[in-house]
């Protein structure tokens, strides 16, 4: 059915402009809409941010109203510019016109449905809608099934590619392609399981510790049948610490494993961190009773239980198969939770796994390193004996500095706030 739509929106868009338009029209329009997309991708989540805060009640549509609005007025306000500038009609003869003015509307088309589609995936419809992304029961990121022509795609890689570093004057650059990889994928799979867990949060609901929140996981590690866990071909199983936060538990205390997201990007990259592309991994499980590893579906509702905690957080291991190439650089949870993680943890220092909910340990202290022996016991005959070292005044801010739990960054320009470790 959604297929038969598409095409009908895009044969519309062919047979209006055919009929009532010019070619240079219609190329003006393409672009106007190209722009009026690329404003919508851009701030569609700061213009949310603002509309829930004078209005909670539209949180969950908030997205979608935001994204229609900025394209929709931002693409009149560019026709109106465009009106106003050439006043009359460009002719470019009479095959190029009607060669030119289907094609240029079945263009229009194809981005026009490509918004749509987006903005009907930012909604809070059930997972099937507009059209089954992935299975209902048992979701596989790996496998999406994509649109008849992919226009939802087009439009997102497009504006993804687009931003790469490319707000670096508004301040540290943060691309779309990262904060958001697989951004319809993200959309979809978020919304598994939408009439019964929230898909986003009034607050920031999770955080990660500032060293040794990621490790690899460790060889004597099983899962619920006593088996060991192996990773897929190509990818490395790390683990990932999470404490979600009691007092966000109102919209946090259900979820579903599809609602997590470790993006990756390339190890030992040069620039700013939150620059270029990402890709998206989703996790199998999680460290379960007996410190052992529960594979869950990514469509299974989870209940964190803040009865069974102490303090104010609840911590999850997460388990994921991360690409052997990549390293990992932000966990996000829901639509609008975004922290940086730590780097992968070394053996020596990964800390020992718990089981979701119970309280984690608290961080080894380092062991005191013993003194140097010298060849004297005391100063030579004649010299006066060495002043004791006065205590350095950098190691101490460094140690302060390193008890520190995630601090905020400044918002990005795609909206959601991003905690840095």
């Amino acid at each position: 059915m959604i297929s038969l739509v598409m095409l009908a929106l895009m044969a519309g868009c062919a047979v209006g402009l055919y009929l009532k338009g010019t070619l240079a029209q219609g190329v003006g329009m393409i672009f106007n809409a190209l722009i009026a997309g690329f404003a919508a991708f851009g701030f569609f989540e700061i213009a949310a941010k603002f509309l829930i805060q004078y209005s909670p009640g539209l949180a969950p549509w908030a997205p979608m109203v935001c994204f229609l609005l900025l394209l929709v007025l931002v693409f009149a306000l560019l026709m109106a510019v465009e009106m106003t500038i050439s006043k009359e009609k460009i002719d470019l003869g009479l095959m190029p016109e009607r060669i030119g003015r289907p094609v240029a509307g079945v263009v229009l088309g194809y981005l026009v449905t490509g918004y749509l589609l987006v903005a009907a995936a930012l909604a809070p419809l059930p997972s099937q809608y507009p059209y089954p992304r992935f299975d209902a029961r048992s979701p596989n990121a790996a496998t999406p099934k994509k649109a008849l022509l992919s226009p939802d795609g087009f439009v997102s890689g497009l504006f993804a590619t687009i931003s790469k570093g490319g707000f670096g004057p508004i301040g540290a650059p943060k691309s779309f392609a990262l904060l958001h990889a697989g951004f319809i994928d993200q959309l979809y799979l978020n919304r598994q399981k939408g009439q019964e867990v929230p898909l986003l949060t009034s607050t920031l609901a999770i955080d990660t510790p500032r060293k040794a929140g990621v490790w690899n996981i460790p060889d004597s590690l099983v899962d619920t049948e006593g088996k060991p866990l192996s990773a897929p071909a190509g990818t490395r199983l790390l683990l990932v610490r999470a404490d979600i936060k009691k007092g966000a538990l109102r919209d946090a205390s259900k979820f579903t494993l599809s609602q997590w997201r470790l993006v990756c990007g390339a190890r030992g990259g040069a620039g700013a961190p939150l620059a270029g592309k990402g890709q998206a991994a989703y996790p199998i499980g999680y460290i379960g009773a007996g410190g052992r590893f529960e594979r869950k579906s990514l469509a299974e509702v989870i209940t964190a239980d803040a009865g069974k905690s102490q303090g104010d957080t609840i911590t999850i291991d997460l388990g994921f198969p991360v690409p052997a190439n990549l390293a990992p650089l932000l966990l996000e949870f829901k639509r609008n939770n975004i922290v940086q993680v730590s780097a992968v943890a070394a053996a020596e220092e990964a800390p020992q796994p718990v089981a979701f909910g119970a309280p984690a340990p608290p961080p080894t202290p380092a062991a005191p390193q013993p003194a140097e022996p010298t060849a004297s016991v005391g100063p030579a005959p004649g010299q006066p004996a060495a002043p004791a070292p006065a205590p350095s005044s950098g190691s101490k801010g460094k140690n302060r500095k390193s008890g520190k739990r995630a601090r905020d960054i400044t918002g990005s320009v795609t909206g959601p706030q991003v905690q840095e470790n």
